[in-house]
């Protein structure tokens, strides 16, 4: 994980490194989590420096650990990320708990304020009071403008579009397990059923191997919450679609008995074109055609 931020050795201006950092790290919460773990590193750094400063010899780990980082490197990294977060929120591009974080944090900013004007007010130290009151005056702007973001919804799931294919293989299976309820299945439905297992664990697997770079447990688990209540919204539209349609076929064939039975001579009519029409057959091998299309 570590790579994006030790072993790009060309700097923040890399495009190879801000690659990484858009693909890895899409998001402004994984952005700042990666911000603090170069801080993290940079003080990692100058610990090496002091104590080869104070005569004292680095272990040959460390000493891979300090030729493989550079300070104006890491630095150029920072602030390349730092860049991109500022770019990221004044794009709306955040999503609510980013938005909430970040409030919140502007709130402890304008109370640690608030404390340190009465200090200076107390102590009489007038420039000190100037430079904290137009601190105060930037942290409610910056307030007001967040206020104003309409939050983005939460990214999605690096393999979503594979994760939506096996949920439509699901499908069908779902519907055999529920009609199979209360008597036994044969052979072929029991068969036909360890399907469901296997769709679930490569969509769980699917999900994991969607996790960002220093992506929080809290985080990701939206995103994957937000997967699934899509894949089941989907699912409610079509049963509610197939269910209005069938409704509709019903009361149009209610028609067909009540001609039968008043008029006689409409039965034999109707047995011959039911005769001469292989509707059904062609029906039949068409759904065989599309069934073939969507387990490919």
């Amino acid at each position: 994980v570590m790579y994006i931020c030790i072993f790009c050795q060309d700097g923040g201006t890399s495009n190879v490194f801000q690659r990484m950092l858009e693909v890895k790290c899409a998001s402004w919460s994984q952005k700042k989590s990666c911000v603090g773990v170069i801080e993290e590193i940079q003080g990692l750094v100058n610990g090496l420096d002091g104590k080869l400063m104070g005569g004292s010899p680095l272990t040959d780990s460390e000493q891979d650990f300090y030729d493989s980082c550079e300070l104006s490197v890491l630095e150029q990294k920072l602030s390349y990320v730092r860049s991109e977060m500022h770019k990221q929120v004044d794009e709306s591009r955040i999503t609510s708990r980013e938005k909430s974080r970040l409030l919140n944090q502007v709130n402890e900013k304008v109370q640690q304020l608030d404390k340190d004007i009465a200090d200076a007010t107390k102590n009489k130290k007038p420039k000190k009071l100037e430079k904290l009151k137009m601190q105060k005056t930037k942290a409610g702007e910056r307030k007001a403008s967040l206020e104003e973001i309409t939050p983005s919804a939460p990214l999605a799931l690096r393999f979503q579009k594979d994760i939506e294919k096996l949920r439509k293989e699901m499908q069908p299976l779902l519907k055999l397990e529920s009609e199979a309820k209360g008597r036994l299945l044969s052979l072929k439905e029991t068969t036909t059923l360890a399907r469901k297992d296997e769709i679930e664990e490569e969509i769980a697997d699917l999900e994991d191997n969607s996790r960002g770079w220093f992506e929080e447990d809290e985080d990701f688990q939206v995103r994957v919450d937000a997967s699934r209540a899509q894949a089941k919204a989907r699912a409610t539209r079509k049963v509610v679609k197939k269910t209005g349609g069938g409704g509709s076929r019903a009361t149009g064939g209610a028609k067909k008995p009540i001609n039968t039975w008043v008029v006689p001579g409409a039965a034999k009519r109707t047995a011959t074109r039911k005769t001469a029409k292989k509707k059904p057959a062609g029906n039949a091998f068409a759904a065989m055609m599309d069934s073939d299309s969507d387990s490919d």
